[in-house]
C-alpha cells in the first residue's frame, strides 16, 4: 500500500486535522477575537480553556456512556456536535455564546480521537495497525503544520468568524467520507462502570498526572503564543502565521523523533526531552525579543512540545491494557488539563507581571513534570513497572 491513504483512514484523517485546526488556531486569533469582542486578550486567551473543558468533560464521560453504541453513528454524532459548536463560533454574538460554543465544539473531540483509533484498528490488515493509525494520527499534525497558519491567515484577512467557517465545512466534508467510505463497526460492549474502573488504577492516575502537568508549561506559552511573539517578539502581525507554520513543522518532526525515543526507552527520554523543554523556555525568556534567536526557538519548542506526547500516551496504555479506548479519551483529557489551567494561568500573568513572565513560569512547570516524570522512573527501577501492552491481551498499535 506505500504510502497510500485508503479512502475510509483519509477521511478520519481529514476529521482529525479538521478538529485539530479547530483547536489549535485560536492561539493564533487570540489578539482578532479580543479586538473584534472589545474584551481583553486574558479573556480571549479563556477560550482555549474553554475547548479544553470540553474535552476533560467529555472525554471520559462521553466515552464510557457511548461504549454500547456501534462505532459509525456515534462519529456521525460525534462530528456533528463539532461542526454545530464551530458554526456557533463563527456567528455567536458575544463573547459569552462565543464560550459556550467553543465549550460545546471541544465535548466531542477525545472520545472521536478515541473511536478513530479503535475503528481504524479495526480495518487494518493483520500486522499493519501502528502503520494505519499513524496515518490518521497525521491529521493532528496536519492540523498543526498547515491548518494553524492557514486559518490564522483566514482570520486575520477575512475575519476570525470565517476561521470558524472554513473549520465547520472541512469537518462536514470529511464527515461525508466517513459515511460514503467507513463501514460499520458494532460497539465495544462494555458497559460504563466497567470502562470507567480503569481510572482506579494508580499507574493510568500517575500518567495521566505526568500528561497534564508535563504539558501545561508548552500549552501556556501556545495559548498565547501571538501575543507573546508580537510584543515580547517585536514581530509584526503578519509574521504569526509564518511562525505557527515553523511552529508545526517542529512539532511534526518531534512526535516522530519522540515515538522513537519512547520505542527505545520509554521513561528516561521522557525525562531528559521534560528537561530539555524547560531549558527551551528559559532560553526563550533570556533570548526571546531576538527576531532570529525566536524564530529558532519556536521551532525547537515545537518540537519538544509534541517529541513528548507519544511516549506519555504509551505509558497510559500500558498501564490501562484492559479499557484502552477510554484510557486514550481520558489521557486526551488530561491534556486538556494542562491547556484549560494554561489559558488562566497565562492571562493572569499578562494581567500582572507581564508576557515576558510566562517564559519561566513555564519552564517552572515543566520541571514539576520532570519531578513526576524521575518519581515514576524510580517506581520502574524498583520493579513497580506496568505490563507491556503485549502481556496484557493488547493489540501493539502506535498511540500516535
Amino acid at each position: 500500500m506505500g504510502v497510500v491513504v485508503p479512502l475510509p483512514v483519509f477521511s478520519l484523517m481529514l476529521v482529525v486535522f479538521g478538529l485539530t485546526t479547530g483547536e489549535f488556531v485560536i492561539a493564533g486569533l487570540v489578539p482578532d477575537v479580543a479586538a473584534g469582542l472589545s474584551v481583553s486578550v486574558p479573556s480571549a486567551g479563556l477560550l482555549v480553556s474553554a475547548y479544553a473543558a470540553g474535552m476533560i468533560v467529555g472525554g471520559p464521560v462521553l466515552t464510557a456512556l457511548t461504549a454500547r453504541v456501534g462505532r459509525k453513528p456515534l462519529i456521525t454524532g460525534l462530528v456533528v456536535v463539532s461542526v454545530l459548536g464551530n458554526l456557533g463560533s463563527a456567528l455567536a454574538p458575544g463573547y459569552a455564546v462565543l464560550l459556550l460554543a467553543r465549550f460545546v465544539a471541544g465535548l466531542v473531540v477525545a472520545t472521536f480521537f478515541a473511536v478513530a483509533i479503535a475503528t481504524t484498528t479495526a480495518m487494518a490488515p493483520p500486522g499493519r495497525q501502528p502503520s494505519m493509525i499513524a496515518k490518521v494520527a497525521l491529521g493532528m499534525n496536519l492540523g498543526i503544520v498547515l491548518g494553524t497558519p492557514l486559518g490564522t491567515f483566514v482570520g486575520h484577512h477575512f475575519g476570525w468568524r470565517s476561521t470558524f467557517v472554513a473549520v465547520a465545512a472541512i469537518t462536514l466534508l470529511a464527515l461525508l467520507l466517513v459515511l460514503r467510505s467507513v463501514p460499520a463497526f458494532p460497539a465495544a460492549g462494555a458497559s460504563a462502570a466497567g470502562e470507567l474502573r480503569v481510572l482506579a488504577d494508580r499507574e493510568v492516575q500517575l500518567g495521566i498526572l505526568l500528561t497534564a502537568v508535563g504539558n501545561l508549561g508548552a500549552v501556556t506559552v501556545f495559548t498565547y503564543i501571538a501575543t507573546l511573539l508580537t510584543e515580547f517578539g517585536g514581530f509584526a502581525a503578519d509574521a504569526v502565521p509564518v511562525l505557527l507554520l515553523v511552529y508545526g513543522a517542529g512539532a511534526v518532526l518531534g512526535n516522530l523523533l519522540g515515538g522513537r525515543l519512547a520505542d527505545r526507552a520509554l521513561m528516561p527520554s521522557l525525562a531528559w526531552m521534560l528537561a530539555a523543554l524547560a531549558v527551551t523556555l528559559l532560553l526563550f525568556w533570556i533570548a526571546g525579543d531576538n527576531r532570529v534567536a525566536a524564530a529558532i526557538l519556536t521551532f525547537v519548542l515545537g518540537a519538544l512540545a509534541f517529541a513528548i506526547i507519544p511516549g506519555m500516551q504509551t505509558r497510559v496504555l500500558t498501564a490501562a491494557g484492559a479499557a484502552p479506548t477510554l484510557a486514550i479519551a481520558v489521557n486526551a483529557s488530561g491534556f486538556q488539563l494542562a491547556a484549560a489551567f494554561g489559558g488562566w494561568l497565562g492571562g493572569q500573568l499578562l494581567t500582572g507581571a507581564g508576557a515576558g513572565a510566562l517564559y519561566p513560569a513555564a519552564a517552572a512547570v515543566t520541571l514539576a513534570g520532570l519531578g513526576i516524570a524521575l518519581a515514576m522512573l524510580r517506581r520502574d527501577s524498583a520493579g513497580d513497572r506496568p505490563q507491556p501492552l503485549g502481556a496484557r491481551g493488547l493489540k501493539s498499535v502506535d498511540p500516535q
